[in-house]
């Protein structure tokens, strides 16, 4: 029965947009999830923690799935700080899932806001387990945290969820994040090693500017993309 129940889900998430979409609608759709969140900033993730991010990573529309076999999966964009600004943006997919009971599936815009240099790294080694490979824990959300240092200490990816208009941060240990290669493809024309784009030694493609833009903008006015020497 598990593995029917598995078949099943796959079988909806394959037939979902999810898997539809072209990689620059991932890249707007990223970007439009991000501007949305932090139009109104007494609900969306506190400046403080915007301004010390290594990285910022959305997945638009993240499925969850039940059938018995409780399973998530999405396609995401990332960027990461440089001394020159915000990098290209990266494909990648996440996908994980919780044994149990579950019946119905659920749409959800996911944000990972990577918080330190050893949370970094593990982005960049392209394949990672958050809660495994890397501290995660739900982010607080509003306007600002001062005075509450816990989220610095406590995880290296600090996660929000937005669902049928709520925003909230969302635990999500457990999920593999690894590259798309086959957005990446499509994105830069070539396969480009995911540490070489967030470590900014390529420039952002046409089309993929609208996340680096977003990025920029709730970041306290970063410069928008890396420009460093083509390849």
């Amino acid at each position: 029965m598990k593995k029917v129940a598995i078949f099943l889900l796959f079988n909806v998430l394959c037939l979902s947009p999810v898997f539809a979409e072209t990689a620059a609608n991932r890249v707007e759709s990223a970007a439009n999830v991000l501007n949305e969140i932090m139009a109104t900033p007494d609900k969306g993730i506190p400046e403080e923690i915007l301004n010390s991010a290594k990285c910022v990573a959305v997945v638009p529309s993240m499925l969850k799935g039940g059938l018995g076999f409780g399973g998530a999966y999405g396609r995401g964009v990332a960027s990461c700080r440089t001394a020159d600004g915000w990098t290209a943006p990266a494909p990648f997919g996440i996908k994980g899932g919780s044994f149990g009971l579950q019946i119905g599936g659920q749409a959800v815009d996911l944000i990972m806001v990577i918080m330190n240099d050893e949370g970094m790294q593990n982005l960049l080694s392209s394949k990672f387990k958050l809660g495994v490979d890397a501290s995660a824990a739900a982010g607080p959300v509003g306007r600002h945290v001062e005075g509450d240092t816990d989220w610095k200490m406590r995880a290296q990816v600090l996660t929000y969820s937005r669902a049928r208009g709520l925003f909230a941060g969302l635990t999500v240990n457990g999920a593999v994040i690894s590259q798309d290669k086959d957005a990446t493809r499509e994105l830069y024309g070539r396969l480009v090693p995911f540490k070489t784009i967030l470590t900014g030694a390529i420039q952002t493609p046409q089309g993929a500017e609208p996340f680096v833009s977003a990025v920029k903008k709730v970041t306290a006015g970063e410069s928008a993309a890396t420009e460093p020497k083509k390849q």
